[in-house]
């Protein structure tokens, strides 16, 4: 059964983002979240529990909220940019969404989604970047620096702190921020605003949003924080064939789709390139069945990349993946290349 239009499969409660009351129940589950956390991340930092560093720079890509906020596309942009200045990065990742969660796995362009993750399968698409996707970090960054890689890119790893890292950056919804500001199950945080602050950079998605009004705003950002904007200009036949530029379905609805951590980012995307969606938002890591497209209406279905990568087995030729490319002001990549210069070998 399908999701419908406008239904959301996801579990996030309306208050985490919104001014509604927090139970009393979420608000002392919090409270507990906050303490064991806590004890775990002083444990980490006093040395009781032990860290691991692969002998090669290591960049983690995270955020301090549960839910999407732009990793992936920040983690590939971040791949190309470390192999065009002469590096050879790795991709260390959990792989959210595989069956078998505890193995590890070499994930490559052709691997199942169900196997290796379906965010994992996208990056190693769009890059052909070494990629080991293991619940345990620092022994996927330790397999990298193992196969030649020379730098190691964990993405969505700001938690794993076993993992010793050299440079932390924190991608931020520029719309969203933090929402309410508590921690989990209260609110969306797995760690307070402090732990954000301490990273080495804060990268802000401003992709625009939908206002009161209806109309497309684009996020601020302040002091210290970096823009990254998601650029969509093609649609891509699941099924196989030739890219159509994306501004020609401008005027046309379509079937908007989502399984991410924000899927109203996608549709507002597709919204400001005056495309009429008929959105369906499914929740993250969603594993998609043919029968989760009978919408009822013989329309094209435009979906997130990281969606379509578990779409191909039953795509037909109304099936398009919408690629995004993430794009960071130069200063940003000279500041980052200039921190990794200076690397002393003493990792955070």
């Amino acid at each position: 059964m399908n999701a419908g239009p406008g239904v959301r499969r996801e579990h996030q409660p309306g208050y985490w983002y919104g001014d509604g009351p927090v139970p009393l129940a979420s608000r002392l589950l919090a409270s507990i979240y906050a303490a064991v956390t806590g004890i775990r991340r002083r444990l980490y930092q006093s040395g009781w529990f032990r860290r691991s560093h692969p002998g090669v720079p290591v960049i983690v890509v995270g955020n301090i909220t549960a839910g999407g906020a732009g990793k992936t596309p920040m983690t590939i942009a971040l791949v190309e940019r470390l192999r065009s200045e002469g590096w050879t990065p790795g991709v260390a990742s959990r792989g959210y969404g595989r069956a078998d969660i505890g193995a590890a796995v070499w994930v490559e362009a052709d691997t199942a989604p169900a196997v290796g993750g379906d965010e994992p399968v996208l990056i190693a698409r769009r890059t052909g970047v070494k990629l080991r996707a293991d619940r345990d970090r620092a022994a996927a960054a330790k397999a990298l620096a193992g196969a030649g890689c020379d730098i190691v890119v964990c993405d969505d790893g700001l938690q794993h702190y076993r993992l010793k890292r050299d440079i932390e950056i924190e991608v931020v919804d520029g719309r969203r921020r933090y929402g309410n500001g508590q921690l989990l199950p209260a609110g969306p945080l797995r760690e307070l605003p402090e732990r954000g602050a301490l990273c080495d950079f804060r990268v802000i998605n401003i992709a625009s949003m939908p206002t009161a009004n209806g109309s497309a705003g684009a996020a601020e950002t302040g002091f210290g924080e970096w823009p990254m904007r998601l650029h969509a200009d093609r649609a891509m036949p699941i099924a196989g064939g030739r890219p159509r530029a994306l501004e020609t379905f401008s005027g046309h609805r379509v079937h908007a789709v989502a399984g991410i951590g924000n899927p109203e980012r996608f549709f507002a995307m597709l919204r400001g390139l005056g495309i009429a969606v008929v959105p369906h938002a499914f929740a993250d890591h969603h594993r998609y069945r043919a029968d989760d497209f009978e919408f009822g209406s013989p329309l094209p279905v435009l979906m997130t990349e990281k969606d379509a990568v578990k779409c191909a087995e039953f795509a037909t030729d109304a099936f398009y993946s919408v690629p995004v490319r993430a794009e960071l002001p130069e200063a940003f990549w000279i500041s980052l290349l200039d921190r990794l210069q200076a690397i002393d070998g003493s990792p955070l």
